[in-house]
């Protein structure tokens, strides 16, 4: 099964409430987003689908947005919750490894995309396409299953991070600024434990080591 396909089966066979990844209310993202954001800036969400962020980010007033995801269906899905509100967001419906580009933004959210690339071609085409997307001096918000983290989510194998590793992937093009951890209750009580990492966009020459 592709990549695509899988996605769409997930979320044409459960309520998007039952994944594991639901969040009733998208925090701690919310707020690095608001924190991080320039004035006016713009954000792209990656494999936001059908996550309530896009919901709190227009609440906030933050029009300049986008959000990606490989499922259509998950797409479909708040885009049918926001009703007329869907119109002030930018739908891009791709797999972020294989995107070659999808503008420019002053910050880059990804909540639990990049832990379920686990070979080295598809971590590195998604870096660049960052690298590629986010302005000079801009923000990249990165949530990722921690080093405690599950090895395994819907059904596929996943990779762990400290803020170290993580800032390793993301050299030289993005400066590791800081991180928090968080504790994910997942819909059946299970908890997961998720790193949260703001990186800022840099010149590409810069070496973090």
């Amino acid at each position: 099964m592709s990549r695509e396909d899988h996605w769409n089966s997930v979320y044409s066979t459960k309520a998007v409430n039952e994944v594991s990844w639901f969040e009733d209310e998208p925090q701690p993202s919310l707020d690095l987003i608001l924190q991080t954001l320039p004035n006016g800036g713009a954000v792209v969400d990656i494999g936001g689908g059908a996550s309530r962020l896009v919901d709190r980010l227009l609440a906030a007033g933050i029009y300049e947005l986008a959000v990606l995801d490989i499922s259509q269906v998950a797409i479909d899905h708040a885009r049918t919750r926001l009703a007329t509100a869907a119109e002030h967001v930018r739908w891009i419906v791709c797999d972020v490894t294989k995107a070659k580009n999808i503008g420019e933004f002053d910050l880059w959210h990804d909540r639990a995309v990049f832990h379920f690339l686990t070979t080295d071609d598809d971590r590195s085409a998604y870096v660049n396409l960052a690298a590629r997307t986010v302005r000079k001096g801009g923000f990249l918000i990165m949530s990722t299953f921690a080093t405690e983290g599950p090895k395994k989510c819907s059904g596929l194998d996943t990779c762990q991070y400290s803020f170290q590793s993580l800032a390793a992937e993301l050299s030289p093009s993005f400066a590791a600024v800081r991180s928090i951890e968080q504790r994910h209750v997942t819909p059946a009580g299970k908890q997961q434990a998720f790193l949260y990492a703001i990186f800022q966009r840099i010149n590409d020459t810069w070496n973090l080591n």
